[in-house]
């Protein structure tokens, strides 16, 4: 998982939060459990560039954001790693996106900010969290509020939904229809951590939301661009 890399005992390494985690009293031990924030500094000026591998996973083991140890096959990692895959396939839908100038392209940034808030609170379990933890994972009811303050937005601008559509329209709709599948999959491996009580409620709703979200940008995107959608229709065979 190229964004939610975890190594040391301790923390985080990325940018768990939208840099708000990056809080020097929750960095990666080092071999006898100093924090970072506690190791002699250097004398020297040179800034000292950190490898980005730490083998620290190579026995199939990685750590949660409280520094738990578990394997990386792990329903946490699993919910976390398909965040940031769905995070990437919207990366790639905005590059598309871009070029055909929407202007919903500003919304999908800030939405993959908040899912870096996601991966934050699916990263800290809350059967081994502290206080500490649980206040600067918290995730809030806002994010959700605002996803159907634009759901509204543009469904008021769109033809009404007679039939099932599949997933067509040109490439940008395409891609964001993309998206919505990877986002009900993320859906699909939080809801088991909700039920379990390891991870807040927000966070499922979230996703449930943004999925509608998705969908609904992809029908927007293919009116504005003039592209026909195609509709679903029963084999006579």
């Amino acid at each position: 998982m190229a964004v939610w890399v975890f190594g040391g005992r301790l923390g985080l390494r990325g940018h768990l939060g939208v840099c708000r985690l990056l809080c020097s009293r929750f960095q990666s031990r080092g071999p006898r459990g100093e924090e970072d924030g506690d190791r002699p500094q250097s004398s020297s000026k040179a800034p000292k560039i950190p490898k980005i591998y730490t083998k620290t996973g190579d026995k199939g083991f990685s750590s949660t954001f409280t520094g738990e140890r578990r394997p990386k096959d792990d329903q946490v990692f699993e919910a976390v790693g398909t965040t940031d895959e769905l995070s990437s396939a919207i990366g790639f839908a905005m590059e598309l996106i871009t070029e055909k100038g929407h202007t919903f392209a500003e919304e999908l940034q800030k939405i993959q900010c908040t899912l870096q808030d996601v991966g934050s609170a699916l990263a800290t379990p809350r059967s081994s969290a502290r206080e500490a933890h649980l206040k600067r994972t918290a995730f809030k009811e806002e994010p959700i509020m605002e996803l159907e303050q634009w759901i509204d937005k543009y469904s008021s601008q769109l033809p009404p939904l007679t039939a099932f559509i599949l997933p067509s329209g040109g490439k940008s709709s395409s891609a964001l229809h993309f998206c919505r599948a990877v986002c009900r999959r993320a859906e699909r491996r939080v809801v088991p951590l909700v039920q379990m009580g390891e991870t807040d409620a927000n966070v499922a709703k979230f996703l449930n939301r943004l999925s509608d979200y998705l969908f609904t940008i992809a029908r927007y995107a293919a009116m504005k661009e003039g592209s026909q959608e195609k509709i679903y229709k029963k084999s006579d065979v």
